[in-house]
């Protein structure tokens, strides 16, 4: 299909809504879908950005310029999922529970807004397996128009370009909990030495970085393009982030994984 009635037929479908809240991360996806909806529907869209703990500073930065750029009002949520013993507990199933934490806040915020539906930026190149995240999504009645008109990965990062979406090449950034070994208890301090940790690392320039929180110690993940450099600077990194607080560190000789920490 020519990309730009793909587009054309995105927009289209987000049109027949009377009004649409997005769930709006600091990611590619949803701000691409913001931006879309944003034509589609002139004045009747809302970006939302839900916070906690293990959302970082850096997340909703980004999810601010988005909303910006594309001209959509943003606001602000703070959740509670760290009040959730089952979250806290991490035992495999922690996404439906923040997830259920977060689409509740959002419902509540849509029906006080006079907001018609919800939508996320899941798309179809997302895994649906061991997904308990999309399964509180479903509890919730919220869409997922990306996927629902066959925008995959390439074709969603294609979108924000053509957008102007300054992130249109930015890494994915899952929250930062999916570092804790499944079983590890989620903590305040284990999210916030994490968020210090990370943050340290990417202002020396690298780009996809994850530190590993096994309990005290912080097992280091760099991306495949810059895990030479890394090597050549492992002690740097590795006082980086026992200065946020780790009481050790590794760099992991074989780079960044999805899903390292489980």
């Amino acid at each position: 299909m020519i990309f730009a009635d793909h587009v054309a037929r995105l927009e289209a479908s987000l049109a027949t809504y009377p009004s649409l809240l997005v769930a709006l991360s600091g990611g590619v996806d949803s701000g691409a879908l913001l931006g879309i909806a944003a034509r589609a529907l002139p004045g009747r869209v809302l970006g939302v950005t839900t916070h906690s703990a293990a959302v970082s500073a850096e997340e909703v930065d980004s999810a601010m310029r988005a909303a910006r750029q594309v001209g959509v009002p943003h606001a602000v949520l703070e959740t509670e999922e760290l009040a959730d013993p089952d979250y806290v507990a991490n035992a495999g199933n922690r996404c439906y529970f923040c997830r259920t934490e977060m689409y509740g806040r959002l419902r509540a915020f849509a029906d006080e807004q006079g907001l018609h539906a919800i939508a996320d930026g899941v798309h179809k190149d997302d895994a649906v397996q061991d997904r308990p995240g999309l399964r509180a999504a479903a509890e919730h009645a919220v869409l997922h128009p990306l996927r629902a008109a066959g925008f995959g990965k390439r074709e969603v990062r294609r979108l924000a370009r053509a957008l102007g979406l300054p992130h249109h090449d930015r890494p994915a950034e899952p929250c930062l909990a999916s570092r804790l070994p499944v079983g590890v208890r989620v903590t305040r301090g284990r999210l916030e030495r994490v968020e210090r940790a990370e943050r340290a690392l990417k202002q020396l320039g690298y780009r996809v970085v994850r530190v590993r929180c096994e309990d005290r110690r912080g097992r280091i993940e760099i991306g495949s393009a810059e895990l030479e450099r890394a090597r050549s600077e492992e002690q740097r990194l590795v006082q980086l982030v026992r200065g946020a607080g780790f009481e050790s560190a590794v760099l992991d000789p074989r780079g960044y994984r999805s899903g390292g920490a489980e």
